[in-house]
């Protein structure tokens, strides 16, 4: 009996899966990873971004979990962490040095584009790292095993 090109990958595939400990969305140390993405000026939602990665900080550090959070700002959301527009600033002070956990990025695609329109570089807050684009940073993020969510 002879097995098909399609039978044997199938099956190869499903081996895989079936002994796969690591599943969608983990890493599989253990630690639990989010991401969160800001892409729009809404104080409202800058807000909610920082309630839901702090409660997630609580949450994982009451049950002893290992964790990491990472909001993402791109396009009009990098204004969370501009220092001259930010209505947000002294919370995300605050988190930076309460919660190391949670950290800060600004897409600097958007800091081009923002110094390019306004003649000089928009001043981003000492908390939050550079990163070269900020979708690219959530699909690496992804892939590392974040949950990536939009509030």
């Amino acid at each position: 009996m002879t097995l098909s090109r399609r039978a044997v990958l199938t099956g190869i595939a499903g081996t895989a899966l079936l002994t796969s400990p690591v599943f969608a969305g983990q890493a599989g140390d253990g630690t639990k990873r989010l991401a969160i993405q800001i892409s729009d000026n809404d104080p409202a939602t800058f807000n909610k971004a920082l309630n839901v990665a702090t409660n997630f900080a609580r949450g994982m550090s009451e049950s002893g979990d290992f964790y990491e959070v990472e909001i993402v700002t791109f396009n009009a959301g990098l204004h969370m962490l501009r220092t001259d527009t930010s209505p947000v600033m002294d919370r995300i002070q605050s988190i930076s040095s309460s919660i190391p956990e949670i950290k800060f990025s600004a897409c600097g695609n958007t800091i081009k584009g923002m110094t390019k329109n306004e003649g000089k570089a928009p001043p981003i807050t000492e908390h939050a790292g550079v990163v070269t684009a900020g979708v690219v940073r959530l699909m690496e993020l992804d892939d590392s095993g974040y949950y990536v969510i939009r509030p």
